[in-house]
């Protein structure tokens, strides 16, 4: 392979000109044998540029991401597909470590991401020479190799993380070598607080997280190790950052190294504590260590973090998540009266000094605020942004206290009523101690010397603040009513202000912030005060247009929950102005669905989804109104078409689930274009989404096409392109590798046509379908599920036209053999009758036996299995019975109506006296009363049929 043509190539690709032409090279040459191992000769090259470089780590990771395993053709397809040569392979093995230690961290960064993919794969059955050349790095005298073999060590790790606890072995087997040589390393660096030894502690730190943040591998530590451990996390979060960092701007600090190590040695003591050393809070294998760990480390590692909270509390800098994580294993502590003790002198001054002004509106909150007021409510409602946020851990530790520790919570309240009751107080603090207040809601609303007090508290401290010009306030204030909005008011006029001022806020403030705060107030008021429902039913309509409003405008996936919440409340009103509702959604779907930013932005995907379900719920409630529906039709397809031709994958569902609440009642002929649109993204756009996701495309589809079979059959007959494409998918589902639940759905809907269709001249069909099913079944089926539902689908053609199912089964031949297939799905029948557990497959199976023994013109293996018969209907009616009183029902089998499940003995005995002989002469006489009995039944529920009729 010539080096300096690949060179060339990569090359063009960097030049927007020549990339396309470059592109096709590339793709024309990476299967040739040597190409990978070239690129990573180009790679690690000094004597190439470094942007070509950096283009051939990419081009090799993307290769090797998709191409280094072995994989098999798709089903009916001789050919393998491409994957990398193993002689290639081989050679990559050999070199990607070195590749990793020498390389510059772009290039670096993109080759230890193959690595993942190679120990991933190979790791331990094709390559366990990885260790050896890992341990070789790591032990070699030139410090320079040191941090690339630790990279290469955390990819080996992190390819385990989260593995189950027997499927570690082969980390644990290379553990035992490296976790002794990493302490002792560590150890040797920790005085030296350089940036590259700072930065190969950090290494160190993450390597140990990864191994045991989803399970302690308690082979690797025992007391001893672990004591020298945390020693060393300790001494990590303890030590001094250089003073010279403080010159950093302080936006930069928190990516700084030194701050960084600190932040790793918080996450693993934090998570030992939580996860492994929290008496009570463990499974069985860790409550030793739980016991030691809390007696041996917890008030060791209680007494730095309280250092660090009290540099804070002095305005010493402290990078957020270090104080976060600080926070974290505190809130562990409360619970614990070893770390309570050494905690209780601290907590008052904590929760003033720390927590409070965690809680309290900011400079860059303000900041935000004023510059991107949309951005300021992303970041509020952002649930990532609470897992990292210092005000959250802040939160969660107050609440703990004042859950768990009596003292906490009155000297808190009295704290933050001082400030409410200050006039001239700061306006900040006075958010902070409503921020404080509203996150113990839960907890004051439960204890009866607070609970009494909030109504007043609301009344004369918080109603009051609506008027404040500084819209942060007005944002709280709606907030705290929302945080208490299940409190039980006493004076009604009280309830009506709060609904009437979270009203005004959603409609008349002029800030965005305040708009949203206010929605959700007004909603759960709503949902959890009966006569704020009322309040509201007047002004539904001005409500909603405002919700739609702010959810155009925010694109806040909160808002449209808050929306789906209204509907259901005000379903009576909203069906007047459901039209109107649902084109401002399709528009503001379309709109987020078009921007540029959508494939980027994961808020907007959920935002979008969520509007499509608020839609959902608007065809439900409006399900009744039949020429509302049909306006309603006109937009969703709108929409079914747009997801469909963008080919918006995750929306499938959800276009699904529209399609299907417009088919409910009846189909219209535009519903009945959609499906043949439906099959053409089956056919050809969506191929790899029905490989990858088949079962959960035909779970969601499932429901429509039984719409089609069902709810317009005439329809659905007149056009035979309509019963072709739906049997194409499920013979498509069956013959694929989709899975054993999809094929449950397919083989269902099979049976489904041949039920609803009995008598409308499906006759062509039936061959097929039992051909379709009948041959899955002589391949390997893991599931009685899936083996019964093939099976159902013969009996219902038996049910259908049973000399049609005699006659299509003996001319059916399959390839293993050359008898035809009637024994064996006799046979096949007969042994799995005791799968059949449904209510309707049992009831569907006694009807198939009671046809197989009125048949007059028996096949022979028919009569072969004829002691087998009466005994597996028995069977049937035996659990039948026992799930109806399972059930505990008194209603009438529905089925019994429409289908004839009971034999006629008397027909049977009077026609063929030998036949009847042989199904019943091997019953015992138990058997024969249960028998008798069933023949009773039958005839009682006959005559009072008839008596009906």
């Amino acid at each position: 392979m010539d080096p300096n043509r690949i060179i060339q190539a990569l090359k063009g690709t960097i030049d927007p000109k020549l990339r396309i032409a470059a592109e096709n090279e590339l793709n024309q040459s990476y299967k040739i044998i040597n190409f990978a191992p070239t690129l990573l000769q180009i790679i690690v090259s000094d004597q190439v540029e470094f942007p070509v470089r950096q283009a051939a780590a990419i081009y090799l990771k993307n290769m090797v991401t998709q191409y280094w395993p072995d994989r098999e053709p798709p089903p009916g397809d001789a050919v393998f597909p491409f994957n990398i040569h193993e002689n290639d392979r081989q050679q990559i093995r050999e070199n990607i470590v070195e590749g990793i230690i020498w390389s510059p961290d772009l290039v670096r960064a993109q080759l230890t991401m193959c690595l993942r993919a190679i120990i991933k794969h190979d790791f331990p059955s094709r390559w366990t020479a990885v260790v050896d050349k890992i341990g070789f790095y790591l032990q070699s005298q030139n410090c320079g190799s040191w941090l690339g073999s630790l990279l290469c060590l955390y990819q080996l790790v992190k390819t385990y993380e989260y593995k189950k606890v027997e499927e570690r072995d082969p980390l644990i087997a290379a553990m035992q070598v490296f976790l002794p040589r990493l302490q002792q390393q560590i150890i040797q660096l920790l005085p030296d607080v350089s940036h590259y030894s700072v930065l190969l502690q950090k290494q160190i730190l993450k390597i140990f997280y990864a191994l045991v943040q989803y399970a302690l591998p308690l082979q690797l530590v025992n007391n001893q190790t672990m004591t020298q451990w945390m020693d060393i996390f300790r001494t990590v979060i303890d030590r001094e950052v250089p003073a010279d960092t403080l010159q950093v701007d302080e936006d930069d600090r928190p990516e700084l190294v030194w701050w960084k190590c600190k932040k790793w040695a918080l996450h693993i003591v934090t998570r030992l504590f939580e996860r492994y050393g929290s008496p009570g809070n463990v499974t069985k294998e860790y409550f030793d260590f739980s016991e030691f760990f809390l007696k041996t480390y917890a008030v060791g590692i209680q007494q730095v973090l309280l250092k660090i909270l009290d540099q804070y509390r002095q305005k010493q800098y402290i990078a957020s998540r270090v104080l976060q994580q600080a926070l974290n294993y505190l809130n562990q502590g409360i619970i614990h009266s070893v770390t309570w003790k050494q905690m209780k002198p601290h907590i008052q001054g904590v929760s003033e000094e720390v927590i409070f002004p965690l809680m309290c509106y900011k400079d860059e909150d303000e900041e935000l605020w004023q510059e991107d007021p949309y951005e300021y409510i992303r970041m509020k409602f952002d649930v990532f942004e609470d897992y990292v946020s210092p005000a959250t851990a802040a939160q969660n530790l107050l609440y703990t206290a004042a859950k768990k520790r009596k003292e906490v919570l009155p000297k808190m309240m009295a704290f933050c009523y001082q400030i409410l009751t200050e006039p001239a107080i700061d306006p900040r603090r006075k958010d902070g101690a409503l921020h404080v207040m509203g996150s113990l809601a839960e907890i004051l609303l439960k204890k009866s010397v607070f609970k009494d007090q909030m109504e007043r508290l609301l009344q004369n401290y918080v109603f009051p603040l609506f008027m404040s010009n500084l819209g942060y306030i007005r944002a709280r204030c709606c907030w705290i009513l929302h945080s208490f909005s299940t409190l039980k008011f006493h004076n009604e006029l009280n309830l009506r202000n709060a609904v009437e001022l979270a009203k005004k806020s959603l409609i008349e403030d002029k800030e965005m912030p305040v708009k949203v705060e206010a929605a959700i107030a007004l909603q759960t008021l709503i949902s959890n005060q009966a006569q704020a429902k009322e309040y509201i039913k007047p002004y539904v309509k001005p409500v909603m247009q405002e919700l739609l409003h702010i959810v155009r405008e925010t694109e806040n996936d909160d808002l449209t929950n808050v929306i789906q919440k209204m509907i259901c409340e005000y379903s009576q009103e909203v069906a007047y102005i459901a039209v109107d509702m649902t084109q401002r959604l399709a528009e503001i779907f379309g709109k987020v669905l078009q921007s540029e930013e959508y494939d980027e932005v994961e808020d907007k995907t959920v935002m979008a989804m969520g509007i499509l379900h608020t839609i959902d719920t608007i065809l439900t409630v409006v399900e009744d109104h039949k020429e509302i529906t049909q306006q309603l039709e006109v937009i969703c397809l709108q929409i079914i078409g747009l997801v469909l031709q963008k080919h918006v994958i995750e929306f499938y569902e959800e276009i699904l689930s529209l399609a299907y609440s417009l088919t409910c009642q009846m189909i219209s002929p535009q519903m009945w274009q959609l499906l043949g649109i439906l099959f053409e993204v089956f056919q050809q756009d969506c191929f790899e989404y029905f490989t990858a996701y088949l079962f959960i495309f035909l779970s969601d589809m499932m429901p429509l096409l039984h719409n089609y079979v069902t709810v317009d059959t005439d329809i659905l007959l007149s056009n035979p392109k309509h019963l072709e494409i739906i049997y194409t998918m499920c013979k498509k589902v069956l013959n694929g590798d989709a899975g054993e639940d999809a094929e449950c759905h397919a083989a269902k809907l099979l049976e489904v046509i041949i039920l609803q269709c009995k008598g409308r001249g499906i006759d062509q069909c039936i061959p097929l379908f039992v051909e379709t099913v009948l041959e899955r079944l002589t391949r390997g089926v893991k599931t009685s599920e899936l083996r019964t539902m093939c099976l159902q689908v013969a009996i219902a053609a038996l049910y259908y036209n049973s000399a049609l199912l005699m006659h299509t089964l003996e001319n059916i031949c399959f390839p293993h053999s050359s008898e035809p297939i009637t024994a064996q799905f006799i046979n096949q029948w007969m042994n799995d009758t005791d799968c059949f557990l449904g209510l309707h497959d049992r009831k569907m199976c006694i009807m198939g036996l009671s046809i197989l023994m009125e048949l007059q013109n028996r096949p022979a293996a028919v009569d072969a299995v004829a002691a087998l018969i009466v005994p597996s209907v028995l069977l049937l009616f035996l659990g039948l019975k026992q799930l109806y009183a399972t059930r505990a029902s008194t209603k009438r089998d529905h089925l019994s109506k429409d289908y004839k499940v009971d034999p006629d003995e008397n027909e049977v005995q009077s026609r063929d006296a030998t036949w009847y002989h042989s199904l019943t002469a091997p019953l015992s006489e138990d058997q024969k009363k249960q028998l008798q009995e069933i023949y009773t039944l039958t005839e009682q529920r006959s005559a009072t049929e008839s008596k009906r009729n």
